[in-house]
């Protein structure tokens, strides 16, 4: 899944008379983007700019941390894969891990400055939210699925998660 927010200051493609064309180059430059090591392409024509993003560069343009050099193509690729099937996605023995339902931005609190939804050795109510995933600039309430000690956090606060990681694990009651 990629960004394509147009550029500040410039409309979206969305009025072309000829959206088949537009569709269709949309998704050879995706391609483009998947295939290589690139993190981002901007195409202009016009008055209309298009700008195709990685998830790992729009995470860390919504973060404000400048984009790392890498060290050789395809490494931020493997470092992700290697990130779904790190251990601690396995939740220990006795625990409750509360998935991700979609892919988005994680984030534990309402706003920057306000408490955490949840803290670790803090009860947890099943409904109550847990977090919040902002994903194409929406902002979805995540509750948990069961009642219990919050255990351990697994997801960091404005960090990337993919649909079905775990965000919390929870002692149930």
């Amino acid at each position: 899944m990629t960004d394509t927010t147009p550029a500040p200051g410039r409309s979206t493609p969305g009025g072309s008379s000829e959206p088949r064309e537009l569709l269709a180059l949309i998704d050879r430059l995706e391609a483009l983007l998947e295939r290589s090591s690139l993190t981002e392409i901007e195409v202009e024509a016009g008055d209309t700019a298009l700008i195709l993003r990685t998830p790992a560069a729009l995470a860390e343009k919504l973060a404000g941390v400048p984009a790392e050099v890498e060290a050789a193509p395809g490494a931020a690729g493997q470092a992700a894969d290697m990130d779904t099937t790190a251990p601690e996605a396995q939740p220990e023995s006795g625990l409750h891990a509360v998935l991700a339902p979609l892919t988005g931005l994680y984030y534990g609190s309402p706003s920057p400055g306000a408490q955490p939804y949840i803290r670790v050795g803090g009860e947890v109510q099943a409904g109550q939210v847990i977090g919040l995933i902002e994903a194409m600039k929406l902002f979805n309430e995540i509750k948990s699925d069961v009642s219990g000690k919050v255990v351990r956090v697994c997801a960091e606060n404005g960090a990337l998660v993919k649909a079905k990681q775990p965000l919390i694990e929870v002692q149930p009651e």
